[in-house]
């Protein structure tokens, strides 16, 4: 697939793109002429995507961290419009706040659909994979690159992703299915909107240098993706300047330790630190499929036994 064209009536894979970037990306594939299967978890909302697609498309509901329901989905897939020819594992979800007094199933759930979900997801179609000698391309993150505080679960999940992508890499690169992975920092999508109503997130954004904070268009970082699946590419830099961090990769825990160190006590007798709960309207969805209440912004942690803060 060295040039778009190449796309042109193969089957494309997109998890969660009800919404957001992966919305973004099942158009810029169908716009290369791809088939588009849309997974995620509200057939509505796909099915209302899928319509604005300029190519055939097929919806498929399902959970992407139910192994079995994943192995239907690959079946229904291939039945509909073929062995798959890109996958992307873009279905993600994110919470913040103090790890000790974090939600367990909260975030259990995080590294559920982040981590898990992406391995059942290649899983699941790595048989179509194979067939097509076809690109498996994992999102992640600059969260890879650098831990940050107060956002333990999606760190450890997309640090977790990139490793879990960079095996199977060399695991299935002798039966010509090529494996990319998605380094994003910040995108515009309802997840990320959600940073300045919880008071962890805004902070974080804003001790990060200038040129770090900027936010990009789902439209722009969507074609950064999609140059990067037409080249099949090891990497994929969302904005391609981050590339340049990976040579900072040694040193930013050191950093990011640093400035926790000297900033965060400040912050916690400023501000309460509160749980987020999932973040953007995906992450209300999901905690509704958990039969919970999403947590509102302002919401009080959990109480502990460390002492009180203001």
């Amino acid at each position: 697939m060295a040039r778009s064209r190449a796309l042109q009536g193969r089957t494309a894979v997109v998890t969660g793109a009800a919404r957001g970037l992966g919305a973004g990306l099942a158009l810029r594939l169908a716009e290369r002429g791809a088939k588009v299967a849309l997974l995620g978890r509200e057939a509505a909302t796909l099915e209302a995507v899928a319509r604005t697609l300029p190519t055939e498309s097929h919806v498929v509901e399902v959970d992407v961290t139910d192994d079995e329901a994943m192995r239907r989905a690959s079946d229904d897939v291939t039945r509909h419009l073929g062995a798959p020819s890109v996958v992307i594992a873009n279905a993600g979800v994110a919470e913040g706040g103090p790890f000790e007094t974090s939600d367990p199933e909260t975030w259990r759930r995080v590294i559920e659909v982040n981590l898990v979900g992406s391995a059942i997801t290649a899983r699941s179609f790595l048989p179509g994979l194979r067939t097509t000698r076809g690109y498996f391309l994992q999102v992640a993150s600059t969260a890879a690159f650098g831990a940050a505080p107060m956002m333990s679960a999606y760190c450890a999940s997309k640090a977790g992703a990139e490793a879990f992508a960079r095996s199977l890499r060399a695991e299935v690169a002798h039966q010509g299915v090529a494996v990319g992975v998605v380094y994003l920092h910040w995108t515009d999508t309802d997840m990320v909107r959600d940073v300045d109503r919880h008071t962890v997130l805004r902070e974080l954004r804003g001790h990060m240098p200038a040129p770090a904070r900027r936010v990009y268009s789902v439209d722009r970082v969507s074609g950064w993706i999609a140059r990067g699946v037409d080249r099949r590419a090891a990497s994929v830099y969302a904005p391609p300047w981050l590339r340049l961090a990976q040579a900072g990769r040694p040193v930013f825990p050191l950093f990011v330790e640093l400035v926790s160190r000297r900033d965060l006590p400040r912050l916690m007798r400023e501000y309460a630190f509160d749980q987020t709960g999932l973040l953007g309207h995906g992450g209300r969805i999901e905690e509704a499929k958990l039969g919970r209440t999403a947590f509102a912004p302002g919401r009080a942690a959990p109480a502990s036994d460390g002492p009180e803060r203001a």
